[in-house]
């Protein structure tokens, strides 16, 4: 199978290439990038005034298979990359069961080999059945396939046993992703503390309840000489943190995700639970830092977060909602709207942190358009604006806190190792 993209704008940092120029796939790679291609091919794209880029590598994905298939599937949420230019996903391990042992993670990698439509990456718990309170056995899980390991959605709270995972990460090559949330600090509070909390009379959650324990993740990493991922960055003092470590030559990056460079607490005065969101929506303040975040390169990626939720667990009253947000078919349009066409980031910047940086931080093999690379694209109308809609979704899942927004760039073919698996 070869397929011709041509008279696209052609993005892809790696190679030092922003240009117009046609690519050449074969049998699944990438033979050709050069212009004016001619080739006796089964399928020619046009690309003309459309961004050709590598497919996106979201590294922070909840498919909730095993266990929740009434929110997500592994068949359902990759249909869902798909749509929105995601060709790789690394799966959170907060399932049921949680992914904790070897043959949790043959139990996943089975369902993945038959349902997923777009590469799977796995992470395994850092604790066992995620309870903070004994630690995983690291090599087993590296063994078995996992490539990451995190107690995502929880934090681990012990500073030792944070420190021996950390210990036994670097010594097992794998990357130890943190979701910085002191509970003793968030405790039970629903929004972010301030003026929008008091004024739905919410209890708040301060920026402290993160930032104290993404200093104390970073100071266990330093101590350990662990690499170290800081997931979901909300808040300016993180930025500030992590800015800092990077200058000290610490092993840390970061991400964020798209509803804390677009979105604020201002959002939810009419208790829209679609933006309840841990850690929560914050003030204009945090939002401006965290842009500044990823302009810098403090915060090197932006990951969707995605995490699907059932309208039961959503249309409830607003205390007792699930937390979170689906991202994966919004993600790249609201980096596009928000990043690209206010001018604080260029396309090469975006597919940085979207594609580029990501794999690197995985230690895998994706992010570029190299010659021989797998040929995972996506072609994308920058200008095109459309409407987010609860039916058109693919997720399983509706929660989206982007419902009702105009956004810029539709993702017209999305390609994942030489087969089109999304067509607008």
């Amino acid at each position: 199978m070869k397929i011709l993209i041509k008279n696209g704008l052609v993005i892809d940092p790696v190679n030092k290439i922003e240009a117009v120029m046609d690519i050449l796939v074969t049998e699944g790679r990438i033979s050709k990038v050069a212009k004016a291609i001619r080739s006796d091919v089964d399928e020619i794209i046009d690309a003309k005034d459309k961004i050709v880029m590598p497919g996106i590598v979201d590294m922070h994905v909840h498919l909730r298979e095993p266990g929740r298939e009434d929110k997500e599937t592994v068949a359902s949420g990759t249909k869902a990359a798909a749509r929105g230019g995601v060709t790789t996903v690394l799966a959170m391990p907060n399932t049921m069961p949680a992914i904790d042992c070897a043959g949790n993670v043959k139990l996943l990698k089975d369902i993945i080999k038959k349902d997923a439509g777009v590469d799977v990456e796995i992470s395994g718990a850092i604790t066992i059945g995620q309870l903070g309170k004994e630690l995983c056995d690291i090599s087993a899980l590296k063994k078995a396939g996992v490539i990451a390991i995190t107690d995502d959605g929880l934090s681990v709270d012990d500073d030792n046993l944070m420190l021996e995972a950390l210990k036994q990460a670097k010594k097992e090559k794998i990357l130890t992703i943190c979701h910085s949330e002191d509970r003793s600090i968030s405790g039970k509070g629903l929004v972010n503390r301030g003026f929008t909390a008091t004024r739905l009379g919410l209890r708040g959650i301060s920026n402290e309840s993160e930032y104290k324990r993404v200093e104390r993740d970073i100071k266990l990493a330093e101590k350990a000489g662990a690499a170290l991922h800081i997931a979901h960055v909300s808040c300016k003092e993180s930025v500030e943190i992590i800015a800092k470590a990077k200058k000290k030559g610490i092993k840390v990056t970061a991400e964020t995700t798209p509803h804390y460079f677009s979105l604020n607490e201002e959002g939810l005065l009419d208790y829209n639970t679609n933006m309840k969101i841990n850690p929560p929506l914050r003030s204009r303040d945090d939002l401006e830092a965290i842009k500044q975040g990823l302009k810098s390169g403090a915060i090197d990626a932006i990951a969707s977060d995605h995490a699907p939720h059932t309208e039961n667990e959503k249309d409830i009253e607003f205390e007792y909602a699930a937390s979170g947000s689906i991202g994966l078919e919004t993600e790249l349009s609201v980096a596009v709207t928000e990043l690209v066409h206010t001018g604080l980031l260029g396309w090469s910047d975006l597919v940085k942190r979207m594609c580029f940086n990501p794999s690197r931080i995985l230690g895998i093999d994706k992010g570029s358009l190299g010659v021989g690379r797998d040929a995972d694209i996506v072609v994308v109308s920058p200008d095109k604006e459309w409407v987010v809609k609860k039916k058109d979704f693919l997720s399983r899942s509706k929660n989206s806190a982007f419902l009702g927004r105009k956004l810029k760039g539709v993702i017209e073919y999305t390609i994942r190792k030489g087969k089109v698996i999304y067509k607008a």
